[in-house]
């Protein structure tokens, strides 16, 4: 899952179906939580996870919402509903691109989706946004763990209906699993392989099979896959990509859409879950509108001629410069920041590590180092970021400091077997003079390619068969090219001869599910409660996987094992002390060039919105839970 990061690339973190942060239509299911990796010893289920039929489930049994909750609490249950929210792409998932689309099958890898289609289907269950991982009924009203937290029993309710008004039964829910585990998207495949069966239990009741092996969260997973329909798909091929409309049963169905360039989803009538407490308050737009543009500066100038009226901004520049014309000066475009509670995520160049060049951490260090962070912040990014050390910036879940000591418990049987830097500070990118050439730090970078066996010669760094350093930065999106170039020029100082090539989507896409790149900008944003999406990201069966998030192609034991502690954690504090040592093991491998964050949102919109007093803390529902103030509307002279 993908989001484009400040001022930069893109990543995970979807905001709206997907687990890690809030959706498109108002979900945001775990199975945005890539797995791979398996253990190969049985794991107990979390002891404070009750037994019996509940209206709801997390990773460690805490649930804020009681089984008669009204509403969530980050909503307007009062809100008005009508007309139409229009924006343009800033997060996606899976096959999704945010630039153009050729299919309407999201839930396989071929093929370039548009951006929200996940949001069409109904889940098992769906997520609190106020909460770090608790989901609560949505086509299942109850769910029973039972032998041990090998078994999940959900219990459907029969009001459930796709879009064309058949019945979601039991046996949809188990086409659905199998299909997906067996034909999936890899992202939602992987984190199936420890589900060793589903089937129809009683009537009305699906029974999914754990292998005992799975992982906290991945029953949270299960509860918030798409729901198919098995007779839709027993006259269409799943693993086609295709332009004939998918068969929903959420909030939202394909509405009108011109390929490549603009879908909306329109609300489904009468709605069989207009009622439920999980959506009372949300899906307040008759109708979501995405405009796909394929140049940034393109897009900007289609939100100020009105083409669409909600924009995030990712750039600091634009932020800073380009809100300058007549519909801000006359207050008719509004701006604010709208806090970030979630870890702000990884962001930064990724190192391919599969290419002989890159292998040795020393010369993946000298690539830190040549970046000057605090030159590009101040002269390209109006001093608007803080620099990045930790894919868990922003968190309780970034190391600092020498390790704790739970963490030392953790780590102590690696001793001798990683670097020592593991037992003390964990690596940070060091900070520059801010000059945009740091002498010192360029001379420490070319003794460390020196140590890796590289030398200048005849005005190239070469290795010791001769053969000229030279990389690749890869984009598909021309707003970096300044950053790229500023790191470029450095690059050149030590020999090395940089490029950055900006090539389109659906190349840019390929090229990362291949591994076919030296470095590529990407933003990965995780949850509060990491779990097997972290083996997909970090884990080294992982690494050569094609369409993988492991895009460094990490591959290390001790991280591993890490990994395997935090997704064996029986608390948040296990958890989190397992998760630092992830930290700490990550930095230490120097798999990124790490760029920056800032745990806020820019938002500009045309001031026709209204918008819940409260805002949860794991995402940013603008889609489900604002909606159309016609008083504003009409005072802007904004025609709805």
């Amino acid at each position: 899952m993908k989001n484009r990061g400040s001022d930069s690339g893109s990543g995970l973190d979807r905001r709206h179906f997907l687990a890690l942060a809030g959706g498109v239509l108002g979900t945001a299911p775990f199975w945005a939580r890539p797995v791979l990796a398996q253990d190969t010893q049985p794991r107990a289920p979390t002891p404070s996870l009750p037994q019996g039929f509940r209206h709801g489930l997390s990773a460690f049994g805490d649930l804020k919402y009681p089984a008669d909750f009204a509403h969530f609490d980050y909503v307007d249950p009062n809100a008005p509903r009508g007309g139409t929210l229009s924006y343009t792409p800033g997060q996606w998932a899976l096959n999704q691109n945010p630039n153009t689309f050729n299919t309407l099958n999201t839930l396989i890898l071929t093929g370039d989706a548009p951006v929200g289609l996940e949001g069409i289907f109904a889940t098992l269950m769906t997520r609190a946004l106020d909460e770090p991982d608790a989901v609560y009924g949505f086509a299942a009203s109850e769910v029973s763990i039972e032998e041990n937290g090998k078994l999940y029993r959900f219990r459907l309710r029969p009001e459930a209906r796709f879009d064309d008004g058949s019945k979601l039964t039991a046996d949809d829910v188990v086409f659905s699993i199998l299909t997906l585990k067996a034909d999936g998207h890899p992202i939602l495949a992987q984190q199936l392989v420890e589900v060793i069966g589903a089937e129809v239990g009683e009537p009305g009741e699906v029974l999914v099979r754990f292998s005992g092996k799975q992982a906290r969260d991945i029953p949270l997973v299960v509860a918030t896959l798409p729901i198919i329909s098995e007779a839709y798909y027993s006259k269409h091929d799943f693993k086609t990509p295709t332009m004939d409309l998918p068969l929903g049963s959420a909030a939202y169905k394909v509405g009108s859409f011109t390929p490549g360039r603009t879908i909306t989803y329109e609300r489904t009538p009468n709605w069989w879950g207009e009622t439920l407490p999980a959506f009372r308050g949300q899906n307040n737009f008759d109708a979501i509108r995405l405009e796909f543009f394929r140049d940034r500066q393109v897009a900007l100038e289609g939100f100020k001629a009105g083409a669409y009226r909600l924009r995030e901004e990712f750039t600091s520049r634009v932020w800073a410069r380009g809100y300058d014309f007549p519909a801000v000066k006359e207050k008719r475009v509004v701006r604010f920041e709208l806090p970030d509670g979630r870890p702000s995520g990884a962001q930064g160049w990724w190192i391919n590590t599969r290419r002989a060049r890159f292998s040795d951490p020393r010369v993946r260090e000298a690539l830190i180092l040549a970046f000057d962070f605090e030159w590009t912040n101040a002269n390209l990014m109006f001093g608007s970021y803080s620099r990045t050390a930790s894919p868990f910036e922003n968190s309780p879940l970034k190391a600092e400091g020498p390790p704790s000591p739970d963490e030392l418990a953790l780590l102590e049987p690696w001793r001798g077997k990683v670097t020592d830097e593991i037992f003390g500070e964990p690596f940070s990118p060091p900070k520059s003079d801010g000059s945009g050439q740091d002498r010192k730090l360029l001379r420490r970078a070319a003794g460390l390619l020196r140590e890796a066996g590289f030398a200048v010669k005849d005005g190239a760094l070469r290795d010791a068969q001769g053969n000229a350093f030279s990389l690749e930065i890869l984009d598909h999106d021309s707003a970096f090219e300044p950053h790229a170039q500023a790191y470029i020029k450095n690059l050149r100082i030590l020999g090395i001869q940089g490029s950055f090539r900006v090539v389109d989507a659906a190349q840019f896409q390929a090229r990362q599910n291949s591994f076919d790149f030296d470095l590529m900008p990407r933003r990965w944003a995780f949850s509060s409660t990491p779990g097997d999406g972290l083996r997909l990201f970090f884990g080294s069966r992982s690494a050569d996987v094609p369409g993988s998030y492991n895009l460094a192609g990490i591959k290390s034991e001790a991280l591993d094992a890490m990994i395997e502690k935090v997704i064996a954690a029986q608390t948040r504090p296990e958890m989190t002390a397992a998760a630092r040592c992830v930290d700490r093991l990550f930095r230490a491998g120097r798999y990124w060039v790490p760029h920056w964050y800032k745990p806020s949102h820019w938002m500009a919109t045309w001031d026709m919105f209204g918008r819940p007093a409260v805002q949860p803390t794991y995402g940013l529902p603008f889609d489900t839970t604002w909606w159309i103030d016609r008083d504003k509307a009409t005072r802007a002279g904004i025609p709805l």
